[in-house]
């Protein structure tokens, strides 16, 4: 049984990992420390788990072999390198962290002292996606030209996120740093690295960070990826489009289709894949799974790091309204 500490209440998400890791079979929640003690015991007295005000203290404890880290993204370098220099597992929500930096000195820990690392990229693990990442291995495609991805929902029009998720100091900025981290790993994992990066990001609802934002990537060879966000948007599924000069395929609400020339025998017009690949672990099991018997990490601290660099760059250029480079 591995025993997980949950470092901070601060996440929206941070409830879901909590009770994620006591439902596991091979976990169990062990203590819960918060940089906001009334928050921290509270959060600690509903998972009925005791509370511990000092993170050393937590990262000493014989009790602990691995942490979940929701802390304000500000915190991350802290957070982990002091997890991973006491020899704890991590496993992180996103984004790493808020500057390449802090990104890196994170990476020197954990692969100094050794640790597992996972950060939560569940749309890498899903069918649909992994579906897309094999057509495009086996160019069923040919030449991809654009990717078009959409993550959103009505947070901030509704109301109902935390009035902390629009602190820049402590989140780095608003809508494309949080919810947009999902269509911007999926938009580096397919796409590749890119060649420069255009953003506009803008305030619907008045509030100091972006609730409405659009990143543009160009590629080597003229392809363009669009990354899309928002907590603006009322009925916003996620969707996914990859065109190419010989496809495209489409994914949303209503499931995975494809359309090619490359197909061949009867198949003709847009075609409902008849099997999808199988779903990779949840990013907390795929943690758990790592520990206890050395199964694959799909999420790691290099794309972790990488995810980190286009939002740096995806934020410059919306602060300065031009493209800029990798």
């Amino acid at each position: 049984m591995l025993n997980v500490a949950i470092l901070s209440g601060w996440h929206v998400h941070a409830e879901g990992y909590a009770k994620k890791f006591q439902s596991m079979a091979g976990s169990r929640v062990s203590v819960v420390w918060d940089e906001e003690p009334e928050r921290g015991k509270k959060f600690a007295a509903n998972l009925g788990v005791p509370f511990e005000p000092d993170l050393g203290a937590v990262l000493k404890r014989d009790d602990v072999d691995c942490v979940c880290v929701n802390a304000p993204t500000s915190m991350h370098r802290e957070v982990m390198v002091a997890a991973a220099n006491a020899k704890k597992h991590i496993f992180t929500e996103k984004v790493l962290a808020i500057t390449n930096e802090d990104a890196n000195a994170i990476r020197k820990a954990v692969l100094d002292n050794g640790v597992k690392f996972v950060i939560s990229f569940p749309h890498r693990g899903n069918p649909a996606t992994l579906f897309a990442k094999e057509a495009l291995a086996q160019k069923l495609l040919g030449t991809v030209t654009l990717m078009r991805v959409r993550n959103s929902h009505n947070g901030s029009g509704r109301g109902w996120l935390p009035p902390h998720f629009y602190v820049e100091e402590t989140c780095g900025g608003g809508a494309m740093m949080d919810l947009g981290a999902h269509p911007m790993y999926l938009v580096s994992w397919l796409m590749g690295r890119p060649l420069e990066v255009s953003s506009v990001f803008t305030a619907v609802t008045g509030h100091a960070l972006e609730d409405n934002a659009v990143s543009v990537f160009k590629y080597e060879g003229g392809a363009i990826a669009i990354s899309e966000t928002g907590f603006v948007s009322e009925y916003s599924p996620f969707m996914l489009e990859l065109y190419g000069t010989e496809g495209s395929i489409l994914i949303n609400q209503e499931g995975v289709k494809i359309n090619s020339t490359l197909l061949g025998g009867k198949l003709s017009g847009w075609v409902t894949p008849s099997e999808l690949p199988k779903a990779l672990p949840e990013p907390c099991e795929q943690f758990i799974n790592a520990i206890a018997d050395d199964a694959p990490i799909h999420y790691n601290i290099d794309e972790a790091v990488a995810l980190t660099e286009i939002m740096v760059a995806a934020y410059k250029s919306s602060r300065e309204g031009r493209a800029v480079k990798f």
